[in-house]
């Protein structure tokens, strides 16, 4: 072949390299969502051939925290995510200045207080070494809980925004200490109580109605929720997958699975 026939064939060639190295075309039926590994992960598998018979692609992008889901959502690295509870996503807006909308409640994670050094929380000595999460939310729900099992006293435990300032009555002299929630399955050994998110207790091998000292009950108003951006809650992908997580394969699946642990919301 001659250079000077060569030469244009080498060019279109780089042009086509150059396209190929760009950002992808987006793939209209694909959807990706971020979530936590129990139970949402789980859940989400089951809804993947529901939505695959509707012509959506479910591409589960699976993290150990509860920052990165929303952030990633936020700058639209992810589609939705599907890890939080409303005062939890309320707390986050709040302080990222974000506006994060729920599209539908899913399920319930009754949230629990473990010890592996005492069999009721009466035990508890003087003094006791307790963790509990660092984010405001799922830090008001774990004193929440501890008054309403006559351990501490909260000015008003209707208040989903109660901190440790909040205490008006502490007999045991519980010694406080916050830690981010995944982090708390791991001290276990280590403290006197742990008030831990059920997601992380399930997937430290905990049972929570069997291991929990103190349980929130099944009128608990800590919903999960699937949740988008304000420019895609009514995308017709975030909306199948909304259904699917709400239908009958979901509520079975999760009544067999958790036996009591995770609760239906629907």
């Amino acid at each position: 072949m001659k250079t000077s026939l060569f030469r244009p064939l080498l060019a279109a060639a780089a042009v086509l390299a150059l396209a190929a190295c760009g950002k992808p075309a987006t793939d209209e039926s694909r959807l990706v969502v971020a979530a936590t590994a129990v139970p949402h992960a789980e859940i989400l598998q089951v809804v993947k051939p529901i939505l695959e018979k509707q012509g959506v692609t479910l591409d589960v992008r699976v993290f150990n925290d509860y920052v990165q889901p929303n952030d990633q959502l936020v700058q639209k690295q992810v589609d939705a995510n599907y890890f939080q509870t409303e005062p939890y996503l309320d707390a986050y807006n709040r302080d990222r200045k974000t506006q994060l909308v729920t599209v539908v409640g899913v399920h319930i994670e009754p949230f629990g207080a473990y010890s592996r050094r005492v069999k009721s929380l009466a035990e508890l000595p003087a003094g006791a070494d307790v963790v509990i999460p660092n984010d405001p939310s799922n830090n008001s729900r774990a004193l929440i809980l501890l008054d309403k099992a006559g351990v501490i006293k909260l000015k008003d435990p209707s208040n989903a925004l109660s901190t440790q300032r909040d205490i008006i009555d502490n007999p045991k002299q519980l010694r406080f200490r916050e830690l981010d929630s995944a982090m708390l399955p791991r001290v276990l050994d280590q403290v006197d109580l742990a008030l831990i998110n059920t997601n992380y207790a399930l997937d430290a091998g905990l049972e929570p109605t069997r291991d929990a000292l103190a349980i929130e009950s099944k009128d608990s108003p800590y919903v999960n929720f699937l949740v988008a951006r304000p420019d895609n809650r009514n995308d017709p992908r975030v909306q199948k997958l909304a259904k699917a997580l709400t239908g009958p394969e979901v509520k079975a699946f999760i009544q067999s699975k958790y036996q009591g642990a995770v609760l239906p919301a629907f």
